[in-house]
């Protein structure tokens, strides 16, 4: 297997990392506004996800870092062609940031509104457009033969891609919602797993009729089980959640997810960004690739850095595994 080869591998496993942790986060963003009845419930949602929702966003800058020096042709065009969804998500990641926290900085319960508001609409957003992104990706757009993006903003918004964006939103917050049904006691805890049932339903048909349609138009023998495991563990994962099992109900969820993407990922391969146009003109692990020094060099730096920023982040949620509720909420001090 040759570098640029292994570099994809390693980007996949990132972008599957940023889903698996920041789903849920997107997830318990979204549960404010559908779940929460009261202002210490909104508390105890954000609280589930406060020391770690930063953490998750990691994966995405290192993403996007990967992609940069292992495929800088892949990075221009994605970015150019992409901009508008691309930056309405930075934004959103930025307004969310800022919402966590400045949301307790003042006691006027518009302040705070507004705040939670802006936590609900920067999840929702982000978790709807990674999916119209990514179908996006897999499906092909106008690239010519200099592989850049010929099309327009209309392009991106084709019935494949829009359902794409429909399952990573109904994935993340059947995802999130049995994080907090996981993560909270209480009567939050059993509206979140009746909540998890409902939402589940629906994520199963839109992702499998998804999954589905990838699968007829670029599948291969590896794509199907990946597609089997993934519409499996959903159903698993239903199951454990209906049994009052939160903890294999979460992980089965986080199964869900990390099949999908690996299904996405098997069916781009070895294009990175297919062209509508010529087969010819995609953008492939070859021609998008920088030179196989600087992937030498990467690779020894991805050795060393990533067992340390995995041990720190498995320590943090270790720290933070404790269940919480309404009566753990304290009254503000201003």
């Amino acid at each position: 297997m040759e570098l640029h080869d292994v570099w994809f591998v390693l980007i996949a496993v990132l972008w599957t990392g940023y889903f698996f942790l920041e789903g849920f986060d997107f997830g318990v963003g979204i549960l404010t506004r559908l779940l929460a009845r009261d202002r210490a419930e909104k508390r105890v949602l954000i609280n589930t996800i406060g020391p770690v929702w930063d953490g998750n966003e990691v994966w995405l800058l290192t993403a996007g870092g990967a992609t940069f020096a292992a495929f800088p042709e892949w990075y221009a065009t994605l970015f150019s062609g992409f901009y508008l969804p691309l930056l309405v998500i930075l934004v959103c990641l930025i307004i969310r940031g800022v919402a966590f926290e400045y949301r307790a900085k003042r006691p006027e319960e518009s302040w705070q509104r507004n705040w939670e508001t802006a936590i609900f609409w920067t999840s929702l957003l982000p978790a709807f457009l990674w999916g119209v992104t990514f179908g996006n990706i897999v499906r092909g757009v106008k690239i010519d033969a200099d592989f850049e993006y010929v099309g327009s903003f209309w392009d991106l918004l084709n019935p494949y891609a829009l359902l794409g964006g429909l399952v990573t939103l109904t994935l993340f917050t059947f995802h999130g919602t049995v994080f907090t049904a996981l993560k909270t006691v209480g009567e939050i805890r059993e509206r979140a797993r009746r909540l998890a049932l409902r939402v589940g339903l629906v994520t199963a048909v839109l992702a499998s009729a998804f999954l589905l349609w990838t699968q007829a138009g670029n599948g291969d023998g590896t794509s199907l089980v990946a597609l089997a495991v993934a519409v499996a563990a959903l159903v698993a994962a239903l199951l454990a959640n209906r049994a009052g099992r939160e903890g294999w109900s979460f992980t089965l969820s986080g199964i869900t997810i990390v099949a999908a993407v690996a299904m996405l990922f098997l069916t781009l391969f070895p294009n990175v960004m297919p062209s509508t146009l010529d087969a010819d003109w995609s953008l492939t692990v070859t021609n998008a690739s920088s030179s196989p020094y600087t992937l030498k060099i990467m690779t020894w730096l991805a050795v060393i850095a990533t067992p340390v920023v995995l041990l720190y982040q498995g320590w943090t949620y270790w720290v933070f595994r404790k269940r919480i509720g309404t009566q753990h909420i304290a009254d503000p001090v201003h």
